[in-house]
């Protein structure tokens, strides 16, 4: 069975060991959000943010991307420098934060074991990003934070990898006059190994702010 796209539900159930998963966290921890993550932000927006999946204590627990927990803090942040939210941090769904021009979501809309979602659950949940990305105007970009992220994108697009390698920092022309830029991810390991530092991923987004200028 495949998702429906345009019957997104905080109760999809689609995946059984997502939902086995959540179902012990939910039971661990009866205040968690602990079901599939909506995503945020404008229905049509000129950037789309990409993700791997929800934290387990952060867009598990809050039920928003990237909100309340590490990988959060580098995103909202760089956001709010280039224009794209209105605040530099998130912490809940009712801090008053809003996404300008901008949507966040993720590859997998649950969270998954260990942060490791199953090739046929990327595949699974691979119909809400294509619906997302559909709804996407001409000229609109893409990031993809990691390579699950990238090739989810591809995938949602019927395009190969071979010709659209990730790479930090890579552009990639896609259908419609869109375009994928790729980041390494913004999670706690990338920054503090410094694959990933403050600067290497506000170049990304000065790189998308003047395409999106130029346009």
């Amino acid at each position: 069975m495949t998702a429906r796209a345009e019957h997104f539900s905080t109760a999809c159930r689609l995946c059984s060991r997502l939902a086995e998963h959540l179902d012990q966290v939910r039971a661990e921890f009866p205040d968690y959000h602990a079901k599939p993550v909506a995503p945020f932000g404008e229905a049509k927006p000129r950037l789309l943010v990409v993700g791997l999946a929800p934290g387990m204590h952060g867009a598990n627990r809050t039920g928003r991307p990237f909100t309340g927990d590490y990988a959060g803090i580098l995103l909202y942040d760089t956001l709010h420098r280039f224009g794209f939210a209105n605040r530099a941090t998130a912490t809940a769904p009712d801090d008053g934060l809003r996404l300008v021009g901008c949507r966040i979501t993720n590859a997998v809309k649950c969270l998954p074991p260990q942060n490791k979602p199953r090739p046929e659950e990327i595949r699974r949940c691979n119909a809400y990003l294509r619906y997302e990305i559909a709804m996407l105007p001409a000229g609109a970009v893409i990031v993809a934070l990691g390579r699950v992220a990238h090739q989810a994108v591809l995938m949602a697009l019927g395009l190969g990898t071979a010709a659209h390698p990730f790479g930090h920092g890579a552009r990639h022309a896609l259908p419609r006059g869109r375009t994928l830029y790729d980041s390494y991810h913004c999670s706690r390991y990338n920054t503090h190994t410094k694959r990933l530092t403050p600067e290497m991923f506000r170049d990304v987004f000065a790189a998308i702010s003047q395409h999106l200028a130029a346009r």
